[in-house]
């Protein structure tokens, strides 16, 4: 398949591109996209052959439910059977944004799309590129990341390039995404109502805005891995780069004097490390391959940064990277969660 690259400005959109990517997803075909968290790989949610063309080009699982992207309300009556009060709040509140929930679904959204399930997760995008290539579209968008499956996240076209040239049929080039981690999942079917991913919209906002409704969150399916996940990000392993990662945990002098430890005993092995470090840590380190992914006391800035930074250790030919554990608060929970799942949940505790 010949992949077409198409650049947009997100601050001056040139409608003649959108429609002409637009007018793919309409006739059953793929287009990458950005949206505020990741790169989205969009098809047509009601058409199963175009979505089932999704699950090819990525080598996602069958198991494995998508979101469905809407640019307005409207859409929701083909999605959703219906839309309870608290959903109505949290629209209200967080949409366009960050946050999907989960909805019993419609007759009309294909399984494939919801893999078996009677729910389905849906979200509006806050980007501009996004929401106005579904309105032109006219459909509900399927959309995943726009990587390989198990690969780090997409937050710059170029990932995208470097994973689905040739697999897809048009990559919108919108620049870097702004949260840099995919969005929150809330499933508002479990009572009591549960994140099954955490992101960029947290627990704590989520629960004020229903004035203090009790919310409760997994890692992982609380049934047998067996089973089908409700959620992305449940049962496979995400966001891994090629090398080996291993998360050091603890107070940051011992992280920093345990990581030195660890460079030089994988040093001897003649294998390359490389250091996922912070602002207040990255002069620390005893080699030349550290990569500092923000600062500690604005771990937005960690969570804008951290899939880019595990592509480019896998661009230096890192064979180690060691990753300095933060603080699970607010958005560090997300960050956190992306972190373990890309080392195997490899972690050691100083």
């Amino acid at each position: 398949m010949q992949t077409k690259v198409i650049k947009i400005d997100k601050d001056n959109i040139d409608l003649a591109k959108i429609r002409e990517a637009a007018n793919v997803i309409r006739k059953g075909g793929l287009v990458a996209f950005p949206t505020e968290t990741v790169y989205g790989l969009g098809a047509n949610a009601l058409d199963e052959t175009a979505v089932n063309k999704i699950f090819t080009a990525k080598g996602r699982p069958s198991d494995n439910p998508l979101i469905v992207h809407i640019s307005d309300r409207k859409s929701l009556s083909a999605i959703v059977k219906s839309i309870p009060e608290n959903a109505l709040i949290l629209m209200d509140k967080f949409w366009p944004g960050p946050l999907t929930i989960i909805l019993k679904k419609s007759p009309g959204i294909p399984r494939i799309i919801t893999a078996g399930l009677d729910s389905v997760a849906v979200r509006m995008p806050a980007h501009p590129i996004a929401l106005a290539l579904i309105n032109e579209s006219g459909l509900p968008v399927a959309a995943p990341s726009a990587n390989i499956s198990g690969r780090p996240s997409p937050t710059d076209a170029s990932h995208v390039i470097e994973d689905l040239m040739g697999k897809v049929d048009i990559i919108i080039d919108g620049g870097s995404t702004s949260v840099g981690l995919e969005s929150t999942v809330l499933d508002l079917t479990a009572t009591p109502l549960t994140i099954l991913r955490p992101g960029g919209v947290t627990k704590r906002r989520i629960s004020d805005a229903l004035g203090g409704t009790e919310i409760i969150s997994v890692s992982k399916t609380s049934e047998d891995l067996s089973s089908v996940p409700k959620s992305p990000g449940m049962k496979y392993i995400h966001y891994s780069p090629k090398a080996k990662v291993i998360i050091i945990d603890g107070e940051i002098s011992k992280i920093v004097e345990k990581i030195n430890e660890l460079i030089g005993e994988y040093s001897n092995k003649n294998l390359t490390t490389g250091v996922l470090a912070t602002k207040q840590t990255k002069d620390l380190y005893n080699t030349s391959m550290v990569i500092s992914l923000g600062d500690r006391t604005r771990p937005e800035t960690i969570a804008g940064n951290l899939f880019h930074a595990l592509r480019e250790f896998d661009r230096r030919n890192v064979d180690i990277i060691f990753a300095e554990s933060i603080d699970k608060t607010g958005i560090g929970t997300a960050i956190m969660n992306r972190l373990s799942n890309a080392a195997g949940h490899n972690i050691i505790i100083v």
